[in-house]
């Protein structure tokens, strides 16, 4: 209640659009302001009315307030945050061998396990396009199993519907020592919760 109560229209605008993939994002963002003038958004219910009055959805799609409900719950619960430290804690802990093993349910998760291994399996950059003088790129620390995700079957999907989404991405753990980089790079470049609704 805090965060859509207190956060500036242009961050929660960006919210809504980075971590919902929200396309409606300014629209929404500009109506949850105008209407919290009036008093404080106290429950779900009144929330997804407002986004469902700024963004009406065609009958058959998903519910209007869908998206923006998936985004404040990332930002509040910090699971792309957390993701990207699991994946770093992943790569200190696994010896030679051992194998990391990641399933995904939506794209914003599916693209920073992507970026994670294609960079720590050398993909990510090459000395081909590297200019003279530049250093050269740490030994991989995983290789990956392939760089397309291995996708639930139709038969798996009728057992399992909300195995719809899912996507798993592997990789082998090389003997390279762990990279010092920070991943935090992998995440949309928002201003954090706290600096948001303190209106900096």
């Amino acid at each position: 209640a805090d965060l859509v109560n207190r956060m500036r229209e242009r961050d929660l605008a960006d919210l809504l659009y980075e971590y919902g993939e929200e396309r409606a994002s300014r629209r929404i963002a500009r109506a949850i302001v105008k209407d919290r003038e009036a008093g404080r958004i106290e429950t779900t219910r009144a929330l997804a009315q407002i986004i469902e009055r700024a963004a009406p959805g065609k009958p058959g799609d998903i519910h209007p307030a869908t998206k923006s409900f998936q985004a404040l719950r990332i930002a509040v619960n910090d699971e792309l945050g957390q993701l990207v430290a699991a994946l770093g804690a992943a790569e200190r802990a696994l010896k030679a061998g051992g194998r990391l093993a990641v399933v995904t349910f939506h794209s914003l998760e599916d693209r920073i396990v992507k970026q994670f291994l294609a960079e720590r399996s050398g993909r990510g950059e090459t000395r081909s396009r590297r200019l003279p003088g530049e250093p050269i790129p740490p030994p991989p620390t995983f290789v990956s199993e392939g760089r397309q995700p291995v996708t639930p079957s139709d038969r798996e999907i009728a057992a399992n519907p909300r195995a719809r989404s899912a996507k798993l991405r592997a990789a082998e753990r090389t003997d390279a020592p762990a990279l010092a980089r920070d991943s935090a790079e992998l995440l949309p470049r928002l201003p954090t919760l706290a600096d948001a609704m303190r209106g900096r």
